[in-house]
């Protein structure tokens, strides 16, 4: 049995590896493995009919003119290149100041090594490296009788300024936000991280899109597994596009049937250096302000950036709010659907009388009038996310209050599965993540089934079928449940509680850091240059 599990994972590695190698050979077999040609015409001719002559392909034709005059071009994409800096450091130089220049040097030495003044450049061979190096936003130059091109770093597209993260925002912290510009994504965590040690990995993923991919991580601390099965599932992606970090979230997280995130995203730079600290991978997607954490453990979704700049009482009280919000959006609808059909002995006499008096004009059944309204309060939510500006917000607040207050009046539902239904949505609210929340809605429902069918014993065989399965879920090989599943007593510093930053001098075990050590403890009554370390 287990030679053939083998046999089938080794044939499956094979397959994977075969369609890698064929998907990077794509471009060669659709244009020929062909080399620049010495005719500057059969170029631009090759140039026009691989981009179908799209008019956003500016090809730029002009004489250089250096003892003799020798025809050049210069191709780039319009909108995706610095005008300026093609101006001035390309086209002004190889036209204008090339007639001053005596120097005897072959014109191409000349040209690459004397006249254009750029920082990024490279000598290219093959006509499908002219495809490659336009695509990327730079501009290829080819001289006529050269059977070479020289692409020029010249990329300087349109940016958003930095805003703040709508999703992600806090009383106390930064307020800048990642960028869709990868570039400036990476220099902003830089600026926060002046460490040679932060290696950056590039990747580019999309047959079609090319899209570039950045890996993250300190060299020296994170645990070597972790980054080369990263590395493996991001060189197993095979698609035609990635437009957005959600494609590579769920390409590469261990388990699809799963309602739960088993990676991070995150738009904060500074939440992004917090977890590269801890020991992990941080990955950014060209065009998408969304960067990816891995691994990712259940607790770290209930953190907000916040917890670590306030005193560590104040975050402590509000994780323990977050735990609080957690379990009524779970399980507040299904305790109130338990309670009145199967359980009704364990209310307080005084509130089931109330309870009852408000059910006498319900004509629905308790899990039928917790689906009308959830749906309806799902719907709304869905609808003021999807209308533009300051209408969305109000629309929700005002539609979810009018449809409430219509449904009781009108005998539709009971007062009191309006107060349960507003207070689920408000904790709902409460968690900073926007992936862990959509999990909590949607596993909202399989327990108000299970509380219609078996009462409070189907809301605990769910539970501990729904434990079970957070038990056994792994995020590149780290227990999604850490430090609790296996349980783990030092980390517990940084879980429900938050320990004071004076005893968080260790990093986290879970990940296995090659460097455990976060600070040096400085005693009292030594000397401030004689440093001892002190374990958790």
């Amino acid at each position: 049995m287990g030679k053939r599990l083998f046999r089938k994972s080794f044939k499956r590695k094979q397959k994977q590896q075969e369609v890698a190698e064929h998907a990077e050979n794509k471009m060669e077999e659709r244009y020929g493995d062909e080399g620049i040609s010495s005719n500057l015409q059969e170029n631009i001719d090759f140039l026009h009919e691989a981009f179908g002559k799209a008019p956003d392909i500016i090809i730029r034709q002009f004489v250089i003119k250096h003892r003799e005059e020798r025809k050049a071009a210069i191709v780039f994409i319009d909108e995706m290149v610095d005008k300026d800096l093609i101006n001035r450091n390309i086209l002004r130089p190889l036209m204008i100041d090339s007639e001053k220049v005596t120097s005897t040097d072959d014109l191409w030495d000349l040209v690459t090594e004397r006249l254009v003044s750029a920082g990024e450049t490279k000598n290219v061979l093959k006509k499908t490296e002219i495809l490659t190096g336009v695509l990327a936003g730079d501009t290829v130059l080819l001289i006529d009788q050269y059977e070479q091109g020289y692409v020029v770093g010249t990329k300087g597209w349109a940016t958003k300024s930095i805003s703040e993260p709508r999703s992600e925002s806090v009383v106390r912290g930064s307020r800048e936000g990642l960028s869709e510009t990868i570039v400036l994504s990476l220099a902003m965590i830089r600026r926060r991280v002046k460490d040679p040690d932060l290696r950056v990995c590039t990747y580019e993923l999309g047959k079609r899109t090319k899209t570039c991919v950045n890996l993250l991580y300190m060299d020296g601390l994170i645990d070597p597994q972790i980054v080369m099965e990263v590395e493996q599932r991001l060189k197993r992606i095979q698609i035609d596009g990635v437009l957005e970090s959600g494609y590579v979230e769920e390409l590469i997280q261990d388990q699809t049937w799963t309602p739960f995130s088993q990676l991070q995203n995150t738009e904060r730079p500074d939440t992004v250096v917090a977890h590269l600290l801890e020991g992990k991978v941080a990955i950014l997607i060209d065009g998408s302000p969304h960067a990816l954490i891995a691994p990712a453990i259940f607790t770290q979704f209930y953190f907000s950036a916040e917890d670590y700049y306030e005193r560590f009482w104040i975050a402590t009280f509000l994780r323990i709010v977050r735990l609080i919000s957690f379990f009524m959006a779970l399980l507040l609808p299904a305790f109130y659907i338990a309670l009145v059909s199967f359980h009704p002995e364990m209310i307080p006499s005084h509130l089931a009388i109330s309870m009852a008096a408000g059910r006498a004009t319900v004509p629905f059944s308790a899990i039928l009038e917790a689906l009308m309204m959830e749906l309806s309060v799902e719907i709304l939510r869905e609808a003021s996310v999807r209308l533009p500006g300051p209408i969305g917000p109000t629309i929700g607040i005002v539609g979810a209050l009018v449809i409430g207050d219509a449904a009781v009046t009108a005998g539709l539902v009971s007062p009191a599965m309006v107060i349960v239904v507003g207070l689920t949505t408000i904790s709902s609210y409460a968690n900073p993540s926007y992936s862990a929340a959509i999990s909590v809605r949607l596993l909202r429902f399989p327990f108000m089934i299970a509380a219609s069918v078996l009462g409070l014993y189907g809301i605990m065989l769910l539970f501990f079928l729904l434990c079970a399965h957070l038990v056994q879920l792994r995020s590149f090989g780290v227990p999604y449940m850490a430090p609790y599943a296996p349980f783990n007593l030092t980390d517990l510093k940084d879980s429900l509680f938050r320990a004071s930053w004076k005893y968080m001098n260790m990093r986290p075990v879970t990940f296995k850091p090659q460097d455990r050590q976060r600070q040096t403890l400085v005693h009292k009554g030594k000397d401030e240059n004689s440093h001892e370390t002190s374990g958790r």
